[in-house]
């Protein structure tokens, strides 16, 4: 053991001293170090077997020291010998900076002294550039002021000789050569040639006007030099300011003008119903000088301005004559004019449209041929004259000079906010109140005639069950916006959309009232008939058709105001608004539905004061059906599918709905109008309710629903459950009959529970202490059995905490009871009801079955306005 525990401790100083190397023997040292000593030889060798492997460790572990520390050793040596080589280099690239730096300040020096030597030698050259430069500028100066001298006094003789067109293109060469010397018009000789270039153009200008003054003299389109003359003047104004233009051109539409207005001012020709020939003149005009405007430059656009201002003219005539006319005029004149009006606004908008706005081409022209000739020293005043000439010539034929394109897009920039239409007939708007009003009237008057001969039927052959009266009014309408928004779209069709307002509201009081009324006055209140309808089966069918009429219009009267928003002028179109009409008609669907519930309940009625009037408290034994359920069946059988057949699903239901919410209470009251009811009459009864209940739950399915909704089965069920619960109540026996009242109808009164008392026949000297107990159960909710009481009292008591349980299972403990009495009542003639509610079904679906096979299914009318 002694050599074992010598070999652990070789081994132990063997680990230590490699522990700092970085080979893998390092590696197995580093995961020592995380352990101990003696854990990492526990690992290697676990057994005293395994340490005969020790000594070829030790070996391996030797071998990797003398490895590891040669290879430090040539590290140490290789750093010693490169840091010395590595100052040798810095050293070296010291020496080479100093080198270059020394170098270019050598360069900088002689680049210095070269550029002094250049500026030597370019001083004289720099004197002499200048000069020439000067020199340059004075003698082209000097040269174009020759050539404007020459041109003014060449322009001065042909302003003297009228020679126009050589004066024209002379006059765009002065005035190229005068932007040359915008920089001296301080100078005194530039200031004299501007001013005597001005005096020509105003002797142009005055010699222009006067030979245009013979504009419209006889015989001037058969004087061919003249015309040519005049066509040469225009190129002179084009060549003037284009104040000239727009003067010129202005007098020449007076002139025309002038026996215009002497002809139609104040004369028997001038009167409203005589507007065409106004009209008729200026076409005139138009043709008979047709060769007279084809002088003008088609960018002056002559007949255009002609008949601009023969509108602004002839809308102030007449919007004097319309002012101060006496007696006013007629409605038929004013519409005539109107529309002569505005078939003659239409006839100038085509004639004068957007594509006669333009004219010529982009081609480019050759503005830059003066520079280059001038460059050359040949550009004088009879070359600058020829190049304007032939650029005038082509300006004449083919009109693709910039000028010309820049005169062409001014005047459609100046006409490009005027606009034929509107222009005269806009002087007939304040005035067109009259033909509002006969509009108003007609339609009125149609409507008047469209009601009375209104059959109250729906057309045959019709899917729609629509009165004719509805479709025919919103023709009449149609016509009328057609024919108004032909004459105008302004506040006159606003005011026309006014008018069919009333129309519409008018139409829905005729509907309205033609529907049935109660019966009312000193009469009616004697008999207790006030409030009542008496409907008949026509009309019945009379009222479905209301509503359906109603329908249509609600739905049409906002397509019309969606058709006259798009039509109308936009400052109006957001005023356009049908929905009090439509509310209006919506009022007439819900009166005239509510009506057709009262006409079915005045029917029902007559079966209910059968049912009050039996003898229930003598009947001897539970049969069929009373009779008065018969009639009901039969009522609802014969009134049901034919409403169901012309009316949507929606209002059938709602229809439904209402019946429902009106027949299940009158049914339930009308109980206590019985006189005395036995107990076989409560059976009966009983039977009766859950006969008519069964009815009114499979009265939705005539409407062709699979099932009824839920809503109506869950209120009819409610309801008609209360009359069960009272017959209920009246079938429990005397001593539990306060506490069966107070669970089945929780909500009665001590008032209803002495009517349930009286119909049972107890009399009042009996009754009261029912009563008083009926009080006391009233307060605490107590059963009527005396062991119950003890319970109930006990209950009641402060210390018991058990007192909601216990009074939860007394009421359900009535509740129960009072379930058994309505079962063994109802046992006892379950047979015959089957029998019966079986009979009064099948009448009902038969009679459903043929009104369905007659009446057609109801489709949307088409929209009237979209055709």
């Amino acid at each position: 053991m002694r050599s074992s525990s010598s070999g652990s401790n070789s081994i132990e100083n063997l680990i230590t001293e490699v522990n700092s190397d970085t080979s893998n023997i390092g590696k197995m040292a580093a995961s020592s170090a995380s352990s101990s000593t003696l854990e990492f030889i526990n690992t290697m060798f676990p057994t005293e077997a395994s340490l005969v492997a020790v000594d070829p460790l030790i070996h391996k572990l030797r071998n990797e020291i003398r490895r590891v520390d040669a290879e430090i050793l040539a590290a140490i040596r290789q750093q010693s010998s490169s840091g010395s080589k590595a100052k040798e280099d810095l050293a070296a690239a010291m020496r080479a900076i100093q080198e270059l730096s020394q170098k270019i300040k050598e360069i900088k020096s002689k680049a210095e002294q070269s550029e002094v030597m250049v500026q030597e030698i370019c001083r004289d050259i720099k004197k002499l550039d200048f000069a020439k430069k000067h020199i340059t500028m004075t003698i082209t100066a000097l040269h174009r002021l020759a050539m404007l001298v020459s041109a003014v006094e060449q322009l001065q003789g042909m302003a003297a000789k009228r020679q126009y067109r050589e004066a024209a293109g002379q006059l765009e060469a002065v005035n190229q050569l005068c932007s040359h010397f915008e920089t001296y018009r301080d100078n005194p000789k530039i200031s004299e040639l501007r001013e005597k270039f001005k005096n020509i153009k105003q002797t142009l200008r005055s010699h222009v006007f006067s030979d245009f003054s013979s504009l419209g003299t006889a015989g001037l389109k058969d004087d061919g030099q003249q015309m040519q003359q005049l066509a040469d003047a225009c190129l002179v104004v084009d060549a003037l300011d284009e104040s000239v233009r727009e003067e010129l051109i202005r007098n020449i539409c007076s002139k025309e003008l002038t026996a215009y207005q002497q002809i139609f001012q104040g004369t028997e020709v001038a009167k409203l119903d005589k507007a065409e020939r106004r009209y008729a003149w200026i076409k005139r005009q138009l043709r008979a000088n047709e060769e007279i405007w084809q002088m003008f430059p088609p960018s002056w656009r002559v007949p255009y301005l002609l008949c601009m201002q023969f509108c602004k003219v002839t809308r102030a005539q007449l919007m004097e004559i319309l002012d101060t006319a006496q007696p006013k005029p007629d409605v038929a004149t004013l519409l005539q004019a109107l529309q002569r009006t505005l078939e003659f606004e239409q006839e100038l908008a085509e004639r004068f449209g957007e594509g006669s706005l333009s004219a010529g081409t982009d081609e480019d022209s050759d503005e830059d041929a003066p520079e280059a000739a001038e460059q050359d020293g040949e550009l004088t005043a009879s070359a600058i004259r020829k190049k304007y000439q032939k650029q005038l010539a082509a300006k004449q034929h083919e009109g693709d000079t910039e000028k010309q394109s820049k005169q062409i897009a001014g005047n459609a920039a100046a006409m490009a906010g005027f606009s034929f239409k509107g222009t005269i007939s806009s002087c007939f708007e304040p005035h067109l109140g009259a033909y509002i009003e006969l509009e108003e009237k007609t339609l009125m008057e149609n409507l008047e005639k469209l009601v009375q001969e209104e059959t109250w039927e729906a057309e045959e052959g019709s899917q729609t069950n629509i009165l004719t009266s509805s479709t025919q009014a919103f023709l009449i309408i149609k016509r009328s916006l057609k024919r108004c928004s032909a004459l105008t779209k302004n506040q006159t069709l606003f005011n026309l959309y006014k008018v069919f307002q009333r129309i519409l509201k008018a139409y829905a009081g005729k509907l309205s009232a033609r529907l049935p009324k109660g019966g009312t006055g000193l009469v009616a209140s004697a008999t207790g008939t006030e409030g009542q309808v008496k409907v008949t089966d026509r009309e019945e069918k009379v009222i479905c058709y209301i509503v359906n009429t109603a329908e249509y219009c609600h739905e049409t009267a906002g397509q019309l105001a969606e058709n006259i928003a798009k039509i109308i002028d936009t400052q109006f179109s957001e005023s356009i608004d049908m929905s009090e009409e439509q509310d209006e008609f919506s009022g007439v669907i819900t009166k005239a539905l509510s009506t057709l519930v009262l006409g079915l309940e005045n029917k029902l009625e007559a079966e209910l004061a059968n049912m009050a009037r039996m003898p229930w408290g003598t009947l001897e034994g539970v049969g069929d059906q009373s009779e008065y359920v018969n009639g009901i069946s039969a009522i609802l059988s014969s009134s049901v599918p034919i409403i169901s057949g012309l009316l949507s699903r929606l209002y059938f239901q709602f229809f439904m709905d209402k019946l429902a919410a009106s027949f299940a209470p009158r049914f339930y009251f009308n109980i206590f109008k019985c006189k005395r009811i036995s107990e076989t009459g409560a059976q009966q009864m009983l039977l009766d309710t859950h006969a008519v209940k069964t009815l009114l739950l499979e009265v939705p399915s005539l409407c062709g629903q699979a099932s009824p909704p839920g809503s109506y089965t869950k209120y009819v069920t409610r309801e008609m459950g209360k009359a069960e619960a009272l017959l209920k109540v009246i079938l429990s026996p005397m001593e539990a009959i306060a506490d069966t009242y107070r669970a089945l109808l929780p909500e009665g009164t001590a008032n209803d529970f002495q009517r349930i008392l009286d119909l049972k026949g107890v009399k009042r000297t009996d009754q009261q202490p029912l009563i008083d107990t009926f009080s006391k159960r009233g307060q605490g909710g107590v059963p009527a059995s005396p062991s119950t009481i003890a319970v109930t009292s006990s209950a009641l008591s402060p210390a018991n905490p058990l007192m909601p349980s216990a009074t939860q299972e007394i009421r359900e403990a009535m509740m129960a009871r009072a379930a058994a009495l309505g079962r063994g009542a109802m046992a006892q003639s379950a047979l015959a009801a089957a029998a019966v509610s079986s009979t009064g079904l099948k009448r009902i679906f038969a009679l459903a079955e043929q009104a369905k096979e007659g009446a057609a299914k109801k489709e949307g009318f088409r929209k009237l306005f979209n055709t």
